[in-house]
């Protein structure tokens, strides 16, 4: 069982920076996307960034890829989200999870957003104005 632990949330204003880190263990062969999400009070649980592990590919929410970074660290097993330009509409609970790459409809990748089984516990960002 893929473990992911996050750290690295905390409180900033408008315009600030957060980066996140999702530490990756037990991983297995076919385990080669991570990816962040994020779930919002009352709204739904959406993807943020992920990065296929084995060909470093980056995939964005449309946007946010002007704003958010996605990056693998090998040496110590770590996917970071370097957070720009924070606004108070990034507020949430960010999540790190691990899947395989699945069908997108044009090849095998890790854009597709509802097939990640494991999951972390979360890590609070708060932006105030």
């Amino acid at each position: 069982q893929v473990q992911l632990v996050e750290s690295g949330g905390g409180s900033v204003r408008t315009g600030g920076s957060l980066r996140l880190a999702c530490a990756v263990s037990k991983v297995t062969p076919s385990t080669k996307c991570v990816a962040w999400f994020r779930q919002a009070p009352g709204n739904q649980r959406e993807g943020v960034a992920a990065i296929d592990t084995y060909t470093d590919t980056t995939i964005y929410a449309d946007d946010l890829k002007e704003r958010f970074t996605i990056s693998l660290d090998d040496e110590y097993a770590t996917v970071s989200l370097q957070m720009n330009d924070l606004k108070p509409e990034d507020t949430a609970t960010y999540y790190c999870a691990a899947g395989e790459r699945q069908w997108d409809g044009n090849r095998f990748s890790c854009r597709v957003w509802t097939k990640y089984t494991s999951w972390g516990q979360g890590t609070q960002v708060t932006v105030s104005s």
